[in-house]
């Protein structure tokens, strides 16, 4: 007479899967917060963008830049992220970009405003 056997699992078989799944674990978490910092870092270089576009909309109603977020009321920074303008002049302005939980900062200057941050070139979105 044959002998049935019980379809399933052995305990072996379930102590691999799960030895298994937690390498997997323990390689993926380390990329997903590399991945979830470079969005942040891009999304702060998005808004220094569209920051100097607002900025140049404002310099072409007023013959100046500004420092006051308020003042450009189509421009709004990711949630998030934290713009502000160091300086602002008839002749050029600077912004810092910060985001929340990342400690990276993105910076831009343009026209005769001093340079900050890591900055270098006029018009160019530079990050630490």
């Amino acid at each position: 007479m044959a002998v049935e056997r019980s379809r399933g699992f052995t305990l072996i078989e379930m102590l691999m899967v799960v030895v298994i799944i937690g390498i997997l674990v323990t390689v993926m978490i380390p990329r997903f917060a590399n991945t979830k910092e470079k969005a942040l870092v891009t999304t702060m270089k998005s808004d220094l963008r569209n920051l100097a576009s607002a900025e140049e909309s404002y310099y072409y109603d007023n013959s100046r830049y500004t420092t006051s977020l308020a003042g450009m009321p189509s421009y709004q920074p990711s949630t998030g992220t934290s713009i502000t303008v160091n300086e602002a002049t008839a002749g050029g302005w600077s912004a810092t970009a910060a985001s929340n939980g990342v400690v990276r900062r993105c910076f831009l200057f343009v026209g005769s405003a001093a340079p900050v941050g890591a900055a270098t070139q006029e018009g160019q979105v530079a990050c630490n």
